[in-house]
């Protein structure tokens, strides 16, 4: 009898799973309105689709560079330069299968089995599983109002009196949240790693998608910082799978010997479409405006709802609220909401265990007619203004 390995004994990413079941309604003919995953309702850009069809005609698309053609890692550089003023060599980016797939590649090249590594509750779920299914241990240590739900430098000298800390893993702007770091919380973070030995690995694939202030990346503060990102978000691009990992160059002989092994190279055509979508910014921000619009119709009406933000969302796509209002808990609340409104949500306990069954996550990267939309049918449900 054949049984799964201990490794696989993760939790479901609970929010893939609610958007498997919108979608099954969804082919039955039922309108649902999709606040589950983080998902833009726009696809990659005209320029990435020009790029492809021309590619798909004139090459035959082949494996690349384990590490991604060089092409799109001279941009992914000048992406740096025009972005932040920082240089980064190519020499130090590896283009991944996602962000994912760059999660795995840091982990793997930086972390023994049963390293412990810090990160703030409520975060993003495959971040620990990912981690479990690896054999290393997540640390997670709940985040409050009081920091805005984001890791700080207090938190990681704390956990690090008890516990031998290998990493540390922050995401600014953060999902289920929205919040953002400030830049001088970021630069303690850097700076209370470095202190504890700890390598800092910094999840950046909502860079772009703010709207206050513009996102300040981990290298400002340590170059040694390891920094993730994605065509998926700002780019629309999460069905092409490209993403990359920015790593010291010491460590780049082990990122690109598992990448070889793992997975041969990035999809070809991926790699060409998010080579043209970086120049493709004046479509990104017409796209960011529509969230913005979204994000404003969310933060005035949800309180009157019952679902008052636990913070207000600084960037990205998402609002976590609280449903406990309504007097059940969230996982409840979500099949309510998807059963009897046509509403999809995300359960709080995808983000946070111990916390999340009073919350629920509104992902808002949709149509603003249909966010307003959804809006209306969880006022009609929740009998709001």
């Amino acid at each position: 009898m054949l049984k799964p390995s201990a490794r696989a004994d993760i939790a479901p990413f609970m929010a893939m799973e609610m958007a498997r079941d919108a979608a099954r309604r969804a082919a039955a003919g039922q309108r649902i309105i999709r606040f589950d995953a983080g998902l833009p309702f726009v696809g990659a850009p005209d320029e990435a689709l020009d790029a492809v069809r021309a590619a798909l005609g004139r090459d035959t698309l082949g494996y690349t560079d384990s590490l991604g053609n060089i092409a799109l890692r001279e941009a992914i550089s000048a992406h740096y330069a025009r972005a932040y003023g920082i240089d980064v060599s190519p020499a130090r980016i590896a283009v991944t299968t996602g962000a994912s797939g760059a999660f795995t590649l840091a982990f793997l090249a930086l972390f023994n089995t049963g390293d412990r590594v810090a990160l703030a509750a409520p975060g993003y779920p495959p971040y620990r599983h990912i981690l479990s299914a690896l054999g290393m241990t997540p640390h997670c240590i709940e985040a409050s109002d009081n920091d805005r739900f984001q890791l700080q430098a207090h938190h990681l000298r704390e956990a690090a009196r008890t516990h031998a800390i290998a990493g540390a893993l922050v995401s600014s702007p953060a999902n289920p949240t929205g919040t953002m770091l400030l830049d001088a919380e970021l630069r303690d973070l850097t700076h209370a790693a470095r202190d504890i030995g700890a390598a800092f690995i910094s999840d950046e694939i909502y860079h772009g998608l703010t709207f206050e202030r513009p996102a300040v990346t981990a290298l400002t503060f340590d170059p040694n910082a390891l920094i993730i990102n994605s065509f998926s978000k700002y780019w629309a691009m999460t069905g092409w799978r490209v993403g990359w990992l920015i790593a010291p160059e010491a460590l780049m002989g082990a990122v690109e010997r598992i990448a070889q092994n793992l997975t041969i190279c990035p999809p070809h055509v991926s790699q060409i479409a998010a080579l043209a979508a970086l120049g493709a910014g004046q479509t990104c921000e017409a796209r960011k405006a529509v969230y913005a619009a979204n994000r404003a119709l969310l933060m005035q009406r949800l309180p009157a709802l019952g679902l008052a933000p636990i913070a207000p969302p600084d960037g990205a796509f998402y609002v976590l609220a609280d449903c406990s209002a309504h007097g059940e808990d969230s996982h409840a609340f979500c099949q309510r909401a998807l059963a009897e409104a046509g509403v999809a949500l995300t359960t709080g306990l995808d983000f946070d265990e111990a916390r999340g069954r009073r919350w629920v996550r509104l992902a808002y990267a949709r149509a603003h007619e249909e966010v307003a939309d959804g809006v209306e049918r969880l006022a009609r449900l929740l009998g709001g203004a």
